[in-house]
C-alpha cells in the first residue's frame, strides 16, 4: 500500500470510529465493494467478484490483466478514468473462465488488443456458443503460443505458456521491470482448486508447469494468485508455489491408493477430510478429489 492510500484509509478509520453507530453504518455502506492494492507506484490489484485483476499504468495507457464480471470491470474501468485519462492498450486474460474473461466485453471500444493464449481463446469460443452467449463476449484478437513479449512503457511484459494445469490455456504473465507475475488459476492459495478437466485440465502436468514456474522465476518475484482461501493473502511468493505443487502431489498420489484398494468413484468422493497435513481445507474439496480420480482412471 503506497502512501496515499495508506493516509487515505487511516483518515477514514479515524473519522469512522469518532462516530455514533447509526451514521458509522451508513458510512459503510457508501465505501465501494471493491478493493485496490498497489504493489508498486504503477502497478495494482483490483478486488472484488472473481479472479484478481492487474492492472499497469504505462507511459502510453493501460495494461489490464483478466476482467472478473461486467459489473466488477465496469467499476475498475470507471476507477481507472479518475487518476488517469490515458488510453487503454491491452487487455490480457490468463484464461478463458468466466471469473477471468466476463467483464472482457466492458473494454469494448477501450482497449486496442485482447490477447490471451490460443487455447484460451478456443475455451472461450467453445462454451460461449453452448451456453449461447457470443452476444456478450469480447474475444481475444491475438493469441500466442508458447512465449509472447512486448515491452510497454517502462514494463516488458512475457507471457508463457508452460503445459495443460488449471485448464489447457493458463498463461503466467510477468512484469518482468517490476518482477511480479499474475499466475491466474495455476495457484488456488490455500483454497481447494476448480480442475477444469472439460477444458484439456491435467492434476499431473499442473505439478509440472509448477516447477517449471519456480525455475523461471526467483525469490525475490512476487506472484498474485487468481483466489485465495479466506484469511490468506492473494500474492505470495515462490514458496507458495512449491506449496500448492506438494498439495496437487499429495491428492494424487491419496487418490491412487484409494482406487488401488478399490473404491469406486461415488464413495471416494464423499471424503470429507484428507488424510494428510495440509493448509488447504474447507469447502470444495470434491472439485479436486473427483478430477483426480477421472484422470488416474481413464
Amino acid at each position: 500500500m503506497n502512501r496515499r492510500h495508506f493516509l487515505r484509509n487511516t483518515a477514514f478509520t479515524t473519522a469512522a470510529l469518532s462516530l455514533p453507530a447509526k451514521d458509522l453504518l451508513a458510512l459503510i455502506l457508501q465505501q465501494p465493494a471493491w478493493k485496490i492494492t498497489m504493489l508498486t507506484d504503477d502497478i495494482g490489484i483490483f478486488t472484488e467478484r472473481g479472479g484478481t485483476i492487474l492492472f499497469y499504468a504505462g507511459k502510453e495507457g493501460y495494461v489490464v490483466v483478466d476482467s472478473q464480471f461486467p459489473e466488477q470491470s465496469n467499476h475498475l474501468i470507471e476507477e481507472l478514468k479518475k487518476r488517469s485519462d490515458k488510453p487503454f492498450e491491452l487487455l490480457i486474460n490468463t484464461h478463458h473462465h468466466g471469473d477471468h474473461s466476463g467483464g472482457n466485453i466492458s473494454f469494448k471500444g477501450l482497449t486496442k488488443h485482447v490477447l490471451a493464449h490460443e487455447n484460451s481463446k478456443t475455451n472461450q469460443e467453445r462454451v460461449a456458443k453452448a451456453n449461447k452467449t457470443e452476444d456478450k463476449q469480447l474475444y481475444p484478437d491475438q493469441t500466442f503460443g508458447t512465449v509472447w513479449s512486448q515491452k510497454i512503457g517502462k514494463e516488458k511484459i512475457t507471457l508463457h505458456y508452460f503445459g495443460a494445469a488449471h485448464t489447457n490455456g493458463d498463461a503466467l504473465i510477468h512484469f518482468e521491470r517490476a518482477n511480479i507475475v499474475h499466475m491466474g488459476d495455476l495457484l488456488f492459495n490455500r483454497r481447494h482448486p476448480f480442475v477444469d478437466r472439460s477444458s484439456g485440465a491435467n492434476m499431473k502436468s499442473w505439478i509440472s508447469v509448477l516447477e517449471k514456474a519456480e525455475k523461471k522465476f526467483d525469490k525475490k518475484t512476487k506472484f498474485v494468485f487468481g483466489h485465495s482461501a479466506e484469511g490468506f493473502d492473494i500474492t505470495g511468493t515462490i514458496a507458495d508455489l512449491a506449496a500448492f505443487r506438494g498439495y496437487l502431489g499429495a491428492v494424487l498420489d491419496f487418490t491412487q491408493k484409494e482406487i488401488n484398494a478399490g473404491k469406486t468413484k461415488e464413495e471416494f468422493i464423499k471424503t470429507t477430510q484428507l488424510p494428510f497435513e495440509t493448509q488447504w481445507k474447507g469447502d470444495g474439496l470434491q472439485r479436486p478429489l473427483t478430477a483426480a480420480y477421472e484422470e488416474l482412471t481413464t
